[in-house]
């Protein structure tokens, strides 16, 4: 279990906060790009690590990341008009370009003089993050640019939009707990399945964490009595990626909005084709780790507030071990149940929670590491370069660690 201050420590994401401080220096999902589909269209709101900004796209394409209160006088910049190079203020038409630099005070007296007018737009600069486009999603980096890192390089984000379905919806609880249920392994068995008769016979056997220089990989064995240990090796990246061990391959993101709130990018891909229609039919109909959202919002139709349409009737069944429909849902309603943030010195963990410890062990490190100025894991993407999750049977007596290298890594274009 964690400590109160410890949990404290890893679940508060604002401005000043050590965690928030850690996740400002990685690059961030802020939306997909479809989402500012075209040059001086609409504005979108965007929280991100308890701060409430705003996106536009602007005349030449260029995305802006900027705080949402105007500097004049806090007006919000979602209102804005998105024209000629920057996002206008309502208010009073001051406007500012995607750089947060201020390039027009129309509001002031005419005759003002030029150096006048000059020394108002240097003082009028609003809050900007840089943003880049990168495997349909935009990212933005809010930390000192000076420790600017290179975007992330994951497999995902290399495919063609044929071969990739994306989607995102707001999960009401702490990243962490979005994290952690994440790399619980044993609730496959029991919370996406029918019965616990079945689960009892499938619960892993063997249990690995590997650290890496990205982030950790972890793999569990199932034994089912023959000659070779079925194993499953899923990937973690820092802060919060997951390479998934499913077919199709797939990758979530646990982006903290607050520290009560996530976004949880959820995709499916194929490294060498494109899906067949089959697969597509599968992710639109949520079947998987997808979830169906109300039409225009991030927001699941199946949520916390209507108990995600549980269907008892299901659940007694034997169809469902939860009544629940998708493993999306079922995942966000016992990550949510838990509360906005879980109180984890209530816990008692088990054998099969080892991922969930090292997870914890490795972001308690990472901010000792931050602290003393050392280098961050996963902020270099070669390190996770043509990293992949895998599936493969191993004869019984194999050394878990011995394969694991070859195992996940496939070869890739620089």
């Amino acid at each position: 279990m964690l400590s109160r201050e410890e949990n404290e420590l890893l679940t508060r994401v604002g401005p000043g906060t050590p965690m928030g401080q850690l996740m400002r220096r990685y690059w961030m999902p802020v939306l997909f790009s479809h989402q500012l589909e075209k040059p001086d269209g609409e504005p979108m709101r965007v929280r991100v690590l308890c701060e409430d900004l705003v996106a536009f796209r602007d005349s030449q394409g260029r995305i802006g990341l900027i705080d949402e209160a105007c500097p004049h006088r806090t007006a919000s910049m979602f209102f804005g008009r998105n024209e000629e190079c920057g996002l206008r203020c309502v208010y009073h038409g001051i406007k500012f370009d995607v750089e947060g630099n201020c390039v027009d005070v129309p509001c002031l007296p005419p005759g003002t003089p030029e150096n006048q007018i000059s020394a108002v737009k240097k003082n009028m600069k609003i809050k900007a993050y840089p943003c880049e486009e990168a495997g349909g999603v935009i990212w933005a980096y809010m930390g000192p640019q000076e420790l600017r890192p290179e975007l992330p390089d994951l497999e995902w984000m290399r495919v063609g939009d044929d071969q990739k379905f994306p989607s995102r919806h707001i999960q009401e609880c702490n990243w962490l707990q979005g994290l952690e249920g994440g790399y619980d392994a044993p609730h496959l068995t029991f919370l996406h399945s029918g019965t616990a008769e079945e689960s009892r016979r499938i619960v892993p056997s063997f249990y690995e964490v590997v650290p890496m220089d990205f982030g950790f990989v972890v793999g569990t064995g199932r034994d089912f009595g023959g000659d070779e240990i079925m194993w499953n090796i899923n990937v973690m990246a820092m802060p919060f990626h997951k390479i998934i061990s499913s077919q199709p391959h797939a990758a979530h993101m646990w982006m903290p909005i607050d520290d009560e709130n996530t976004m949880l990018y959820s995709i499916d891909f194929q490294p060498e084709r494109p899906f067949t229609e089959e697969e597509l039919a599968r992710s639109r109909e949520f079947h998987g780790i997808h979830t169906e959202n109300f039409p225009g919002t991030d927001v699941a139709t199946m949520n916390k507030e209507n108990d995600y349409l549980i269907d008892r009737e299901l659940q007694a069944s034997g169809h469902s071990y939860t009544g629940m429909r998708g493993l999306g849902i079922q995942d966000c309603a016992v990550q949510e149940s838990m509360g906005p943030i879980a109180d984890r010195t209530k816990e008692h963990l088990l054998i099969g929670d080892s991922a969930i410890a090292q997870i914890r062990k490795l972001l308690l490190q990472t901010l000792k590491d931050m602290e003393a100025g050392k280098p961050l894991p996963g902020t270099d993407p070669s390190s996770f370069r043509g990293v992949r999750s895998a599936r493969y049977e191993a004869p019984r007596g194999t050394v878990f660690l011995d394969e694991v290298d070859d195992r996940i890594r496939v070869s890739v274009d620089a």
